[in-house]
This record gives structure tokens, sequence and C-alpha cells, in this order.
């Protein structure tokens, strides 16, 4: 599981490495872009109905952290769905399903 950083925090969101280095690609392009958008996940953790939302910014320190040491492999059209989301007014939302093979879990999370 690797971890997201977002903002001035020490909170980790808990994401698998597989998602999260998908997440990475597109949201790299995004704001290497100055794009601005938003990134979306539902809650799936018992008790937890809810969803969550950051705005991505480049102005927003952000740190991707991986547990694996050896890249992902990218699935080309995992890549092109996120990223045709990202560019939408709707934003970036993560769907698991996406990522059968392993089936993710979603982002929880936790203080590092």
């Amino acid at each position: 599981m690797g971890n997201l950083f977002y903002g001035n925090t020490d909170q980790a969101i808990v994401i698998p490495d597989r998602v999260l280095a998908h997440i990475k690609v597109v949201v790299a392009t995004k704001l290497r872009r100055n794009e601005s958008f938003t990134l979306s996940w539902r809650h799936v953790e018992a008790g937890d109905p809810g969803r969550s939302t950051l705005w991505l910014d480049p102005s927003i320190p952000l740190r991707f952290v991986f547990d694996g040491a050896e890249p992902e492999v990218l699935d080309p059209e995992i890549l092109k769905t996120l990223s045709h989301a990202a560019s939408s007014s709707a934003g970036m939302t993560i769907d698991f399903a996406l990522f059968d093979g392993q089936r993710a879990t979603a982002p929880a999370l936790q203080s590092v």
C-alpha cells in the first residue's frame, strides 16, 4: 500500500501502489501544465459510507510514496480514462473496478 501526502500534513492517504501509480502519472501531467482539478473517491470502509475530494493545484505540496521498489506496470486504457475524467468539470473520480486483477481498496487516512 502506498501513501499520498497532500498539503502540509503528516496524515497519509493510503492507496494501493497500482492505483497510486496511475494517479501519479495523471496528476503529474496535469500539474506540470498548471491545470488544477479535483480527485475524488468513495469510502468503502465499514461505518464510513461517504466520499472524499481533494483540490489538486500546483501550489499545494503533494508527495507519492510507494511500498514497492519496482515501478508498477501502467495500463494505457486506465490512464486514458483517468486523464479524460481529470479534464472534465466533474474531475477525476477513482473507480476501483478499473483495477481488476487487484481488487483495490479505497484510500484511507492514516497518521504517519
